[in-house]
């Protein structure tokens, strides 16, 4: 029987670690996931949990103590946001090619400057070439599911991975969740087993080492051959979770697109406002649908392509810019898994949106379904690049 609470996202994060009992976590506070860390500290204070608790002086140096603790054999965790994951990128990168199963919390915020502390995806997005698994919430609810599946997920294919929430949207805003119990959770995530880790006895291996052109390559090979078999470990365990609690998961989620003509890809939690601009439009006879993206690496290209290539047009909504003067990079690659599907149908148009912080509204979705529709009558994509709801 599961356990029904009202949780924020933050505090059902801080749950789902308190459930799993990781050995370390190493921790510097950073506005809006302080409450991941400031929760979870006072379980081990409690003695909720056996974990080592390491407050240490920067992000920097939080994702280097859990890169030391894994590194060691244990399993590490951690939590940022916004310039804290920037902060932690050099060590990112490390965790990723020493393939480090990691697991960080990330309550999702804008980048400086000019400075903000509200939500859009410029931090993760940031990074997204850093070798991490990153998966996507929607709500509380999937942003606990996602903590609760990362582990498994991380560790089969060795490789650090990334729970988004979006900032304060989620992360603050309290919900009715399901929780699995305690010893269900435990026996889903199982214990960490490692082949090799630096107190192993009698087995030497070096963490960090340095790589000639010999090497290099092909230990990055590697590392892409395991992001390519994360799709399917997504999916099994994605599979053993609706088994548990009858909540399934995919590397995306398909909303009214079985007879749609218009779609908009879209990521986080402005899914649910998308929704119920689709609901509003249905009801007035259009054919519009959603595709959310959940695992946004390893990008779910295959998925993806099948989804829209029946539409007429489609709309990404990204919430950042690449600056490269003509997308957002959701777009680039959604326009690159239908090239390499061979979908040449749809026409697509790029749509920066809610940076900052700056409202989505059904009305501003609403919109973007009117100019879809336009592009299906008239076959004129205009402007491929552009920004929603902004003063001009």
């Amino acid at each position: 029987m599961s356990i029904r609470e009202r949780l924020s996202g933050n505090e059902a994060i801080a749950v789902a670690m308190k459930q799993i009992n990781p050995d370390v976590m190493g921790a510097f506070p950073i506005t809006p996931s302080t409450e991941i860390p400031q929760y979870f500290s006072a379980y081990v204070d409690n003695g909720e949990v056996d974990t080592e608790f390491i407050a240490v002086e920067s992000e920097h140096s939080a994702m280097s103590t859990c890169i030391g603790a894994q590194a060691a054999g244990a399993r590490a965790i951690s939590a940022t946001s916004s310039c804290g994951l920037i902060y932690m990128a050099e060590m990112l990168y490390v965790a990723a090619s020493d393939r480090l199963p990691i697991t960080l919390a990330v309550s999702c915020r804008a980048l400086s400057g000019p400075i903000n502390i509200n939500n859009d995806h410029s931090d993760a997005m940031s990074v997204r070439d850093s070798g991490w698994l990153m998966l996507f919430a929607e709500t509380n609810q999937e942003a606990y599911d996602n903590y609760l599946q990362a582990m498994r997920i991380g560790e089969a294919v060795s490789l650090p991975i990334m729970i988004c929430q979006d900032g304060f949207i989620t992360s603050h805003a309290i919900e009715n969740i399901e929780l699995v119990e305690d010893d269900k959770v435990k026996a889903f995530v199982g214990e960490y087993q490692p082949q090799h880790y630096l107190l192993k006895k009698d087995s030497a291996m070096a963490v960090g080492a340095y790589a000639t052109p010999v090497y290099y390559m092909e230990s990055k090979r590697q590392q892409a051959q395991a992001m390519l078999d994360a799709k399917d470990v997504i999916r099994q365990v994605a599979k053993e979770f609706a088994e548990m609690t009858g909540r399934e998961y995919g590397l995306i989620e398909k909303y009214r697109m079985e007879d749609a003509e218009e779609a908009i890809v879209i990521i986080g939690s402005s899914a649910g406002t998308a929704k119920a601009a689709i609901e509003q439009l249905r009801a007035q006879g259009r054919k519009v649908g959603l595709v959310k993206i959940r695992s946004f690496r390893p990008f779910p290209a295959e998925d993806l392509a099948e989804a829209l290539k029946d539409v007429k047009s489609f709309a990404v909504m990204d919430k950042s810019d690449s600056f490269n003067a003509h997308c957002g990079p959701l777009f680039a690659e959604t326009a690159a898994a239908l090239y390499a599907a061979g979908v040449t149908g749809p026409k697509g148009i790029s749509y920066i949106y809610g940076l900052g912080g700056r409202d989505v509204r059904v009305e501003s979705i609403c919109k973007v379904f009117d100019d879809l529709l336009e592009i299906s009558r008239t076959g004129d994509v205009g402007d491929t690049y552009r920004y929603l709801d902004v003063r001009e």
